[in-house]
């Protein structure tokens, strides 16, 4: 683990000196150093004492870089089309087992002619337009600010209904890290 670097981070970006970690927590300069080199473990509870001079949360100290606050800027999003009518998707993050997009269906757009399932659960939030969504016996129509979840095991299938570009957004929750997003297949 990289918690040193953290740990100088935080401090540098926070312009607290090694000094002031020192007084705070008892701990000397010399052993200080050699946390943020990553030349020595602190225990946990020299950890929580400097998780507590740097005033944040002893577990952010343990995140590694990748599982921290991801950002991803409107202009940056990654945008790729699925199914047969090539839906538009844009990704607005993602973290290990969860995906967040906004799908646009356009007039009559759907996911697919035939209702398919996959791994995972979702969750749909209807941004703007009017929409259908079906899974087994189970059928309804949605407006803007409507939204519906389902276990996505079950085949089902999402169309817009209106006469406008309907936009969706979507969440998307699978037990195992997703290679590909589910709306990335063709």
């Amino acid at each position: 683990m990289d918690i040193g670097t953290n740990i100088r981070a935080i401090r540098k970006r926070k312009n607290i000196t090694i000094a002031q970690i020192c007084e705070d927590t008892g701990l000397s300069q010399g052993f200080m150093s050699q946390v943020e080199t990553n030349k020595t473990s602190p225990s946990i509870a020299t950890l929580e004492n400097i998780a507590g001079a740097l005033g944040v949360p002893l577990a952010y100290l343990l995140l590694k870089k990748e599982e921290r606050m991801q950002i991803v800027r409107k202009g940056d999003r990654k945008i790729t089309t699925s199914g047969p009518e090539r839906l538009k998707v844009e990704h607005l993050g993602a973290a290990k087992s969860m995906r967040m997009m906004l799908v646009e269906l356009p007039p009559g757009g759907s996911t697919g002619e035939e209702p398919r399932a996959h791994e995972g659960e979702e969750v749909h939030l209807v941004v703007r337009g009017r929409i259908y969504a079906g899974q087994g016996e189970d059928a309804a129509e949605f407006g803007e600010g409507d939204s519906f979840s389902w276990n996505a095991c079950i085949p089902h299938l999402v169309r817009n209904i209106g006469e406008d570009t309907a936009v969706v957004l979507i969440a998307v929750y699978t037990e195992t890290e997703q290679a590909e997003p589910y709306y990335d297949r063709p």
